[in-house]
């Protein structure tokens, strides 16, 4: 048996110029699927389908092959039972495996499992679907619920499985077969149809705009660490809310009320900076803050304080901070307890947590605290 994977694509597209080659991190489009398509253990062979010579140049350069099909197959009027046909008319096959473009985020083992699914149950038409399990309605009546009568969790009701689109599968014979009787194939027609669940983000489509935006989101969070949970402390908002006394956003208001009087915030985001050179010019026997660095993103400021001197107790609800301990020592309180950080120490500062910091030892102690300049400090009662 001879299983061909076919991505389709065409240069142009109504709603997102030039779609399958617009980049989406930092490789174009139809890349992703690309790169999924050829880890299959199932896959013969691995076919680009478009008008556009660029493609045969990607086609190429991943060591897959392309076919050309014709103007008239690049139409709206064209239809994908018309291109599909035109394929296993042209290149011999057994079973088609379509694979969309614009579902990049579809794994090489989700490809796998389809084909698999499809084989094991010796389906002629397989069609990825997703499950929707809330209540639908078509033509303003309900399909899987009941109008008078209380409908029951999400979780117990019947889901509705509208097609995912990024893969389809189908036998060549039967293919034929259908188009001969009904001009139609894409849905199965006659013969045994099976349906495979996509999860996750791999039911994501490119179709517009917006798709993109979505999917360009998903690439950055999937970059990032996993990290755990965080709840909602009833506990601790209330001990908050009963501490509070006052807001405060301004940040050389609050270090002169923290005791800092000297304070240069404004000569920042220099190409270059040397901490030395800095610290060599400004007082050891009184506390000073300078700002580094100060855009949209952070803000990083060296404070340095005297024995004794540090910040009042407060806490952040919408950020996390950090600080790199440059010398000394400082005593941090974090929720009431005390323990002491000192030069090299990096400390992370979760939000909604009550701290204060302040400096000991028996000289002047330096940090560099990273924020944001506009980050609102809660500050609440010493008890």
């Amino acid at each position: 048996m001879k299983i061909i994977g076919m991505i389709p694509a065409r240069l142009g597209s109504t709603r997102v110029k030039n779609k399958n080659l617009r980049y989406l991190d930092n490789v174009p489009l139809i890349q992703h699927i690309i790169n999924a398509a050829k880890n299959s253990k199932y896959l013969d062979d691995i076919y680009i389908n478009s008008e556009a010579e660029i493609f045969k140049d990607i086609a190429e350069s991943n060591g897959i092959k392309f076919y050309k099909r014709s103007e008239k197959l690049v139409l709206d009027s064209a239809m994908n039972d018309d291109f599909a046909l035109d394929f296993i008319n042209k290149i011999e096959c057994d079973v088609l495996i379509q694979l969309l473009a614009t579902s990049p985020f579809v794994s090489t083992k989700e490809i796998d499992r389809f084909i698999e699914s499809m084989l094991d149950g010796k389906f002629e038409t397989m069609i990825s679907i997703s499950n929707i399990q809330i209540e639908c309605v078509y033509k303003n009546k309900p399909i899987n619920f009941k109008q008078k009568e209380q409908t029951p969790p999400s979780q117990l009701l019947e889901p509705i499985k509208p097609y995912a689109c990024s893969l389809m599968g189908w036998d060549t014979n039967r293919f034929r077969k259908n188009i001969d009787k009904y001009n139609a194939a894409y849905h199965g027609g006659d013969g045994s149809v099976g349906f495979f669940e996509l999860r996750g983000y791999s039911k994501v489509d490119i179709d517009d705009e917006e798709d993109f935006i979505i999917a360009e989101a998903i690439v950055e969070a999937i970059k990032k660490p996993p990290k755990p949970p965080q709840y909602f402390n009833i506990q601790e908002n209330q001990k908050n809310k009963k501490q509070a006394t006052n807001e405060e956003a301004d940040v050389e208001s609050i270090l002169i009320k923290d005791g800092v009087l000297n304070n240069d915030l404004y000569d920042v985001n220099k190409e270059l900076t040397n901490v030395k050179e800095i610290l060599k010019d400004l007082p050891k026997d009184s506390s000073w803050s300078k700002r580094i660095i100060d855009n949209e993103s952070n803000s990083m400021t060296i404070i340095g304080q005297m024995p004794g001197e540090g910040n009042r107790r407060h806490f952040h609800t919408d950020w996390n901070e950090w600080w790199y301990i440059l010398e000394g020592e400082w005593d941090w309180e974090i929720d009431g307890e005390t323990k002491t950080v000192k030069q090299g120490d990096i400390v992370f500062m979760r939000k909604n947590r009550v701290h204060k910091i302040t400096a000991s030892g028996d000289k002047q102690a330096i940090r560099f605290a990273i924020s944001r300049s506009d980050v609102v400090h809660t500050y609440v009662d010493s008890e």
